[in-house]
C-alpha cells in the first residue's frame, strides 16, 4: 500500500499529539523514527512542509478574521472534485452545531488543499479537522468533541 502525506500527518498525530515535547525541536530524530515506521523521505518532507503550513496560520491578523454569518460557503470546483458531497454535508453540520466557526472551516479547506490527494474521503476529512483544531487556541471544546468521534470510530465504538 502506498503510503501519503496524511498517512504521515494521522501516524504523527497519533502518537505525539499528547506529548509534551514539540514536534519541530527535533526533526531529524523525528525524520529517522519516520523513515524507520516505513515513511519514504517524499511523503515526510510533504507533511512537515503542510504542518508548516498549519502553524503560519494559527493565528490571523485582525483584517484576515471572516466575520460569522448564516452564509452559506459555495464550494470552488476544485473543492468540489476534491471533496465529495458527504464531506462538505459534513463540514456543513459541524458549522450548524458550533464545532467549526467559518474560519476554522476555511483552514481545513486550505490544508485539504494543501494535499496532493485528488479525494479525501470523509474519516480522512475528520483527521484533518482534528488536526486543524487541535493546532487553533480557544478550540479545546470543539477538539474534544471531533476526538471523540474520530477515536471513538476507530476504535469500533458505537454511541
Amino acid at each position: 500500500m502506498k503510503q501519503t502525506v496524511l498517512d504521515v500527518l494521522i501516524f504523527l498525530f497519533e502518537n505525539y499529539m499528547n506529548d509534551d515535547s514539540e514536534i519541530a525541536v527535533d526533526q531529524d530524530s523525528l525524520r529517522l523514527e519516520l523513515k524507520g515506521a516505513g515513511f519514504d523521505d517524499e511523503q515526510i518532507l510533504k507533511a512537515f512542509e503542510w504542518l508548516q503550513g498549519l502553524a503560519a496560520q494559527q493565528d490571523p491578523l485582525p483584517g484576515e478574521r471572516i466575520r460569522e454569518s448564516t452564509a452559506i460557503r459555495v464550494y470552488t470546483s476544485s473543492e468540489q472534485r476534491k471533496l465529495d458531497i458527504e464531506s462538505r454535508g459534513f463540514l456543513m453540520f459541524l458549522e450548524q452545531i458550533g464545532v467549526l466557526g467559518h474560519q476554522s472551516r476555511e483552514l481545513v479547506l486550505d490544508r485539504v488543499m494543501a494535499l496532493e490527494s485528488n479525494t479525501i474521503e470523509i474519516e480522512q476529512l475528520k483527521w484533518i479537522i482534528l488536526m486543524v483544531l487541535f493546532n487553533q487556541p480557544g478550540q479545546e471544546d470543539a477538539f474534544g468533541w471531533m476526538e471523540d468521534l474520530v477515536l471513538d470510530e476507530q476504535n469500533g465504538v458505537l454511541h
